[in-house]
C-alpha cells in the first residue's frame, strides 16, 4: 500500500470530534458560502504583509520600480516609453486618494495582490464550494508571487489581478456566449495587454484553448468571440494610436530583450521552467500532504473534470509552453518572474478537479501554515532584514533616498530660493527625489542620465534644475556635468548621506549634486534678493573653471 502522507485517519477523527482550538477555524470554514470567510482572509493577508513591508523596509525608500510606476502615473497618457500605461494609471488613481508615503504604495501593492486572489476565487467558485475554495487561495499564498513579487508594483506585478480577471471574463463569455460577457472578456484582455505586452501569451492561450474545447463549434459560430475581439480592439485603439504617433517606444524597449545567442536563450528557457517549479514548490509539497495516497488520482480527475475546468488547464499549459517556444525561436531572455501572475492557472484545476472530499483538518492546517509564515515574516524576519540592510545597504541605494532628497532640496532652496521643479542624474536617485522631496520635482528627459520620459509641457529648463549621482558613477557625473555646463551657471556640491534605523547609524555613501540656476529669471531673482550676487558670481566662476 502507498504511504498515506495525508494522515487520513487523523483527519477523519479531527473532523468528527475537533479539538477545541480548531472550532473557531471550522466556523471560519463554514462562512465561505455565507460570503465573509474569503474577505476576512484577504483582509488579514493585506494587513500582515503590509506590516511586513513597512517594518522590513523601514528607513529605506521604495523600490525604484515602484517609484518609476508613480512617476508614470503623475500624468495620464495613453502610453509610456518603457511599458504600457496600466500600472501608471493605477498608481496615479491611488495617489490621488492616498498620501505620497511608503506605507501608502506598499498598501497599494498588497491590495493589488488581494484583488488578484479575489478574482481567482471568482473562478474557483465556478467549480467547487466550501473550503475547497479556500485551499486554492491558501496554496497561492504559499508562493512568493503575492507578497515579494507583488511588493515591486511594476508592469509584471500589475498583471497579478488583471490575468485572473481576464480569465474569469473569458470563461463566462465561453460558457454563456452572452454579449455583455463577451464585451467584458474583450475589455479585460485589452487591460492585460495595457499592463504588459507579455499578456499576448494569455490571449493566444484563450484562442487555442477555445479551439480544442469540445464545445468549440457552439462558441466559435456564435457572436461571442467576434464581439470580444471588437471590444478588445476598440479598448486598445487609443494606445495603438499613441504607439503610431510616438514611434512605438515600448515595443522597442521590449525588443531589447532579444538576443543573438541561441544557447543562452535555451538556457534561459530552462531556467524559466525551473524558476516556476521553485515558485510552486512549497504549494506542491503542501498539496501532496493534503492529497496523500489520493495524489495518484490527479491525472484521472483532471481528465474527468468539467470541460470548462479543462479549458483553464489548457490556458495554463499555453501560458507556459508558448513563451518558451517563442523565446527559443526569437532568441530572447525569459525570466520566470514574467509568468508568476499565471500560477493560479495551475492551482485552480489541481484543486477543483478533485473527485474526493477534502477534510477540514487539512484546510485548517494549511491556514495555520500560511498564517505562521506571515506572522514570523512580519515579527521576526522583517526586523532582521531592516537591520541587515541598514548596515549593508542596497545595490540601487534605497537606504539613502530620503536623506538624498531632503539634502538636495535644502541645497536648492538655500542657493536658489525657489521650489525645485526638475531633477535629473542617476535614475534611482532622480526618481527618489521626485517622490520624497517636499517639492516633488519632475524627473525625465533630457536631464535623466538613462531614464526616458518626457517632462510635462509646463516644466521647462528655464526654471532651473538639479541632478544627483553617486560619487562612483563616473559616467553619470561626466554626462551630467556636460549638461550643466551647456545650461550655463551651475554649482557642484558633494555631500555624504548615511542610513539610520531607530537611531542606529548604518552604511554611508557620497553623492555629487549639480544645481543649475533658473536662466530666464536669474536677473530678477538677484534683484529680488532670492539669489545672492555672491552665489551667482561663485557659480559663474565655477562654470569658467570647469569648462
Amino acid at each position: 500500500m502507498p504511504v498515506d502522507f495525508a494522515f487520513s485517519a487523523m483527519a477523519k477523527r479531527s473532523d468528527r470530534s475537533p479539538a477545541s482550538w480548531r472550532r473557531p477555524f471550522n466556523r471560519w470554514l463554514e462562512g465561505v458560502e455565507a460570503g465573509w470567510s474569503v474577505p476576512l482572509l484577504l483582509a488579514c493577508f493585506v494587513s500582515v504583509w503590509t506590516l511586513y513591508l513597512s517594518v522590513a523596509y523601514h528607513g529605506a525608500g521604495l523600490h525604484p520600480d515602484v517609484l518609476e510606476t508613480w512617476t508614470y502615473g503623475r500624468h495620464f497618457v495613453w502610453g509610456y516609453p518603457k511599458h504600457p500605461p496600466l500600472m501608471g494609471w493605477i498608481a496615479g488613481a491611488w495617489t490621488s486618494v492616498f498620501p505620497l508615503t511608503d506605507w501608502s504604495l506598499q498598501l497599494m501593492a498588497m491590495t493589488n495582490a488581494a484583488l488578484a486572489l479575489w478574482f481567482v476565487d471568482f473562478i474557483a467558485r465556478r467549480f467547487v464550494t466550501g473550503h475547497k475554495r479556500l485551499i486554492v487561495l491558501l496554496l497561492l499564498m504559499l508562493t512568493p508571487a503575492y507578497q515579494f513579487h507583488a511588493q515591486r508594483f511594476n508592469a509584471n506585478a500589475v498583471l497579478l489581478a488583471v490575468w485572473p480577471l481576464a480569465t474569469y471574463c473569458f470563461l463566462r463569455a465561453f460558457e454563456t456566449r452572452a454579449p455583455l460577457w463577451a464585451i467584458a472578456a474583450g475589455v479585460a484582455a485589452s487591460l492585460a495587454m495595457l499592463g504588459k505586452y507579455y499578456s499576448i501569451f494569455l490571449v493566444a492561450s484563450f484562442v487555442l484553448s477555445a479551439i480544442i474545447h469540445p464545445a468549440r463549434r457552439a462558441y466559435l459560430t456564435s457572436s461571442s468571440p467576434w464581439i470580444s475581439t471588437a471590444a478588445g480592439l476598440l479598448a486598445l485603439c487609443p494606445h495603438l494610436q499613441w504607439l503610431a504617433e510616438t514611434g512605438a517606444e515600448p515595443v522597442y524597449y521590449a525588443a531589447t530583450h532579444v538576443r543573438a545567442d541561441f544557447l543562452t536563450s535555451l538556457q534561459d528557457a530552462a531556467n524559466f521552467l525551473l524558476g516556476l517549479a521553485a515558485a510552486v514548490s512549497v504549494s506542491a509539497v503542501t498539496w501532496v500532504l493534503i492529497a496523500g495516497y489520493r495524489i495518484k488520482r490527479l491525472s484521472r480527475d483532471i481528465a474527468a473534470s468539467d470541460p470548462n475546468l479543462k479549458l483553464i488547464c489548457h490556458v495554463a499549459i499555453g501560458t507556459i509552453v508558448l513563451p518558451v517556444v517563442i523565446s527559443v525561436f526569437l532568441c530572447t531572455d525569459l525570466p520566470s518572474l514574467w509568468a508568476l501572475q499565471g500560477l493560479f492557472l495551475l492551482a485552480v484545476p489541481v484543486v477543483c478537479s478533485t473527485s474526493y472530499r477534502i477534510e477540514r483538518f487539512y484546510t485548517v492546517n494549511a491556514a495555520l501554515l500560511v498564517a505562521g509564515i506571515a506572522i514570523v515574516a512580519a515579527l521576526i524576519a522583517a526586523p532582521i532584514h531592516a537591520l541587515y540592510r541598514n548596515s549593508h545597504g542596497y545595490e540601487e541605494g534605497r537606504s539613502f533616498y530620503h536623506h538624498a532628497a531632503d539634502e538636495l532640496t535644502r541645497l536648492w532652496h538655500e542657493q536658489m530660493g525657489t521650489p525645485l521643479s526638475i531633477v535629473g542624474g542617476n535614475d534611482s536617485l532622480g526618481l527618489a527625489v521626485a517622490f520624497y522631496s517636499s517639492d516633488h520635482p519632475h524627473y525625465g528627459d533630457p536631464f535623466a542620465y538613462q531614464y526616458s520620459l518626457a517632462l510635462p509641457h509646463e516644466v521647462t529648463p528655464e526654471r532651473g534644475w538639479a541632478a544627483l549621482c553617486f560619487d562612483d558613477q563616473y559616467d553619470c557625473i561626466e554626462w551630467t556635468e556636460r549638461m550643466a555646463a551647456q545650461a550655463g551657471s551651475y554649482l557642484r556640491r558633494e555631500f555624504f548621506v548615511q542610513s539610520s534605523l531607530f537611531g542606529i547609524p548604518g552604511v554611508k555613501r557620497k553623492l555629487v549634486a549639480f544645481l543649475v540656476a533658473p536662466s530666464s529669471s536669474l536677473a530678477n531673482d538677484v534683484g529680488a534678493g532670492k539669489i545672492s550676487a555672491d552665489r551667482i558670481m561663485e557659480s559663474q566662476n565655477l562654470f569658467v573653471l570647469m569648462r
